[in-house]
């Protein structure tokens, strides 16, 4: 009989695939607990904010019944967080919000508290709050993503690239290719001005990928840049090759610092047959691409898609968005700040902590 400690034995045949399984089962189970508690959680807040409006309506009871049931609430749940004054407007404002149990029960409750309250707090109108709330399930987005997709108005910029992708794609694999695609995409996140040539914001991306995966939406994956091509001989470059999980293809995206032309789709298609003939294996779908271009013509961009039977799109970038245009060339540069700070012509490395 060996003395080893057990950790040191060999474990008998099949052991580590059934650990692996149960190790599997058991994460499941935990994920489905606490996805139980906050969907509980949230309905209970709800049915709180229901009682609340429901009272006040009928009873004509103030505001200052929150504050006292905060109070009681508190005294008597004294390990239990959430049952502040403000918290609970929140719950009635939940509740207001959404009169619809059945909506609460199948969309509302897979979100945490805190998404709720995003929701509530950036959103006016129900139409958006839902559709947001079912990216947000759908994505699985922090709540800190939820609050970037708002500020970035993800809502109105989804599925209004220029594309060919009714007429190239079967329908179904078509409405999501659609709705993967954005226009404008913000790439603000890069720092870049608007004069920023083709490679420098290629360069730029791929520095800030996970910024740029963010933006993209989910489904995409980053596959590389400058991705060779050998075509006869001949050496071809992708700007950047991405693929999608859920539409099951590659996607060539090509940039173009200036405004959109005709002739860059002929490029562009070069590009997707290439992939389709070399990269692409039998289990994939069509090869999708897309044009990022500073400026298009909505009407030429249609046009040049006409005849196209390869599916593309063509989309605008913004670099920058956050500051007016006036003040954008206005306002000082990073080294003129530390100039200024620092009385010299560099700064040292205790001035930038």
């Amino acid at each position: 009989m060996s003395d080893l400690p057990v950790g040191l034995t060999s474990p008998p045949a099949g052991y580590a695939d059934w650990l692996a399984d149960l190790k599997g089962r058991i994460h499941t189970a935990q994920q489905r607990a606490t996805l139980a508690v906050n969907r509980e959680l949230v309905l209970l807040y709800w049915q709180i904010g229901r009682d609340i409006l429901a009272r006040q309506a009928s009873q004509g009871w103030g505001a200052k019944v929150i504050e006292r049931l905060a109070l009681d609430l508190r005294a008597a749940f004294p390990d239990m967080k959430g049952f502040s004054p403000r918290n609970l407007k929140y719950m009635r404002a939940f509740a207001e919000a959404w009169p619809d149990c059945e909506f609460v029960q199948q969309a509302a409750a897979q979100l945490p508290w805190g998404h709720n309250l995003v929701l509530l707090d950036r959103l006016d109108t129900p139409d958006e709050r839902r559709w947001y709330a079912a990216k947000a399930i759908e994505q699985n987005w922090s709540r800190n993503v939820l609050n970037i997709q708002i500020e970035t108005r993800l809502l109105a910029r989804s599925g209004t690239a220029v594309t060919n992708f009714d007429a190239r794609l079967p329908r179904l694999q078509s409405d999501l290719a659609r709705e993967s695609l954005k226009d404008p995409y913000r790439f603000d996140f890069l720092g870049l001005t608007d004069e920023a040539q083709e490679r420098e914001i290629e360069n730029a991306l791929v520095r800030h990928v996970t910024e740029f995966l963010l933006e993209l939406g989910a489904g995409f994956a980053f596959v590389g840049r400058q991705v060779l091509l050998d075509v006869g001989g001949d050496e071809f470059f992708i700007d950047l090759l991405f693929y999608h999980l859920k539409l099951r293809c590659y996607v060539v995206i090509e940039l173009k610092a200036g405004k959109f032309k005709p002739e860059h789709l002929g490029q562009l298609g070069f590009y997707l047959t290439a992939v389709d003939r070399q990269v692409k294996s039998e289990h994939d779908g069509p090869t999708i691409g897309l044009l990022l271009c500073k400026t298009k013509n909505k009407v030429v961009a249609e046009y040049a898609l006409g005849d196209k039977t390869q599916p593309m799109g063509i989309a605008e970038f913004k670099l920058l968005e956050s500051l007016p245009a006036e003040l954008q060339t206005s306002l000082p540069s990073i080294e003129q700040i530390e100039r200024e700070l620092t009385g010299s012509d560099a700064s040292t490395e205790d001035d930038v902590k």
